[in-house]
């Protein structure tokens, strides 16, 4: 070790929001013999220990004034932690004004997005600004050749490490990643308030996320691939191998689909878009008719159920190989069945994702846009053809529709009696979308007379509408919008079908 650039704590400034999981750290240090200043309810906090502290009141000579909004912002406070160890004139500055020295900084920061995600009055709000501490970390880190940084609870396990491999002391690259580490807490918490105050989303680009995982790889194994944000909070792996980049893709899109229903409702995923789903009165009557949409499609895929998973369903899902299942819940002889295979990956449900704004790199920079949550109940529906859609109908048309949402664009959906037939995916016109739909619908043995279609854009020829009555198709759902929609219409009151329009175009890219 350099002893150059080792550093001997000898005194530590400490201030803290939360104080308990400090503990710890504070009476190793207090062990160490290092001499610690603090403030307000945190000295309150390390007195009740049983533990020595300094008031930072003491040293300034001032007290804590405005309901403790200053504090610690002073020369001597700022001084003491930003001083140049070898430089003369600071040294002469740090006697000349009685300025103590400070090796170590400690801060728990005012939890301002805890504060904001419950909902909390806009003064509430501001008052959970920090400032001091803010100001603290960003001293200390300025100055890491010679002060150490414990910028938040996050790193106090990292911290206790160090205490305990090398006591009060650290090396100049430790405290560099320290630093790194605290301007990124202080760069994360500048961006909530940001987020929080600015009126224009649209003037700049700000995102920020403190945790991150690394992944076995990105999308091919040559890739490289991270996840950012918190997981935990979504879902709770139960079982199974490290969840992978393409994984997380594919659960994004099976939480986006099946948030969409209420009733039970069983889908299973692949590359985003789904090969089966059903609605029905009970989630193994759901799960069977999922799985007969596309049980080619359904091997290797992701399923996701919006009711919980019990024993029967789970014998029968056992029986087919997939990656991952989701659900509220599993019960416990279905997760001892579902377990039997040591790599299945096991999900239970905490929370669906309530992104508002969706964002993408592009090109140079970023492209963003708010999320597709439109919602088209029948009663928005304009119903253009002469024929009207009876109950039964109507909900195929509303279920096919919810489908299509989330289907890669050009996207063609068919469907009857809640259940998915066919669907076309990623094709470069609408005709081909169609056409892909029906030869799965055929492929398993689905009867297209009397079904449902919907598209997720508006038809620009009749021809698609000429092919879905070829085929028994009766009914269509599509946003509508072309400068031809009369030819489709005409079409369709020629023929007995019914044509819906919602007025709300669901391309997918």
């Amino acid at each position: 070790m350099n002893n150059r650039n080792f550093l001997k704590v000898r005194s530590a400034l400490i201030s803290l929001y939360h104080k308990e999981p400090a503990k710890e750290i504070i009476q190793k240090l207090h062990e160490q013999g290092v001499k610690i200043y603090s403030t307000g309810g945190t000295l309150d906090y390390i007195k009740k220990l049983g533990m020595e502290a300094t008031a930072v009141e003491d040293i300034i000579d001032f007290p804590s004034v405005f309901g403790g909004r200053v504090k610690t912002l002073h020369p001597k406070i700022f001084g003491g932690i930003l001083y140049r160890r070898e430089n003369e004139t600071d040294l002469e500055e740090l006697a000349k004004f009685a300025i103590p020295h400070i090796d170590l900084v400690m801060v728990d920061l005012y939890p301002f997005e805890e504060t904001v995600k419950k909902d909390a009055s806009h003064q509430d709000i501001i008052e959970k600004i920090d400032i001091g501490g803010i100001s603290l970390i960003r001293a200390a880190a300025k100055n890491y050749q010679h002060t150490w940084i414990i910028p938040s609870s996050e790193f106090y396990v990292a911290a206790i490490e160090l205490l305990n491999q090398q006591g009060a002391a650290t090396t100049l690259e430790q405290r560099s990643e320290f630093a790194a580490a605290a301007f990124g807490v202080s760069s994360h918490y500048d961006t909530a308030i940001f987020s929080y105050l600015n009126p224009k989303p649209d003037s700049v680009f700000r995102k920020s996320y403190n945790r991150s995982k690394t992944l076995r790889y990105g999308e091919n194994p040559h890739q490289k691939g991270y996840f950012f944000g918190n997981p935990d909070e979504v879902f709770t792996q139960l079982h199974g191998k490290e969840i992978s980049y393409n994984n997380l893709l594919d659960i994004d899109g099976a939480l986006n689909l099946i948030s969409e229903f209420e009733e039970p409702t069983f889908a299973i995923i692949k590359h985003t878009n789904a090969c089966g789903v059903a609605s029905r009165e009970n989630i193994a009557d759901a799960w069977r008719a999922a799985l007969a949409s596309d049980p080619v499609s359904a091997f290797g895929g992701i399923l996701i159920a919006n009711r919980n998973i019990e024993k029967d369903s789970a014998y029968d899902i056992n029986e087919l190989f997939f990656e991952v299942i989701l659900a509220p819940d599993f019960s416990p002889d279905a997760l001892e069945i579902l377990k039997q295979k040591k790599n299945r990956i096991i999900l239970k449900i905490n929370s669906f994702p309530k992104q508002q704004q969706l964002f993408r790199s592009a090109i140079n920079g970023v492209l963003a846009q708010s999320a597709n949550l439109a919602d088209t109940p029948k009663e928005s529906w304009q119903i253009v053809s002469s024929n009207q859609p009876d109950k039964v109908i109507s909900e195929d048309l509303l279920f096919a529709n919810k489908l299509v949402k989330h289907t890669k664009s050009n996207a063609i959906v068919l469907a009857r009696n809640k259940q998915l037939l066919g669907s076309g995916t990623g094709q470069t016109s609408r005709v081909d979308a169609l056409k892909q739909a029906i030869a799965k619908a055929k492929e398993f043995g689905h009867q297209l007379q009397g079904s449902v279609m919907a598209s997720d854009a508006f038809f620009p020829f009749a021809d698609s509408v000429e092919i879905a009555h070829k085929e028994g198709i009766n009914a269509v759902i599509q946003p509508g919008g072309s400068v031809r929609d009369k030819d489709s219409i005409d079409f369709c009151n020629e023929n007995n079908m019914i044509m819906v329009m919602t007025g709300v175009r669901h391309f997918k890219h």
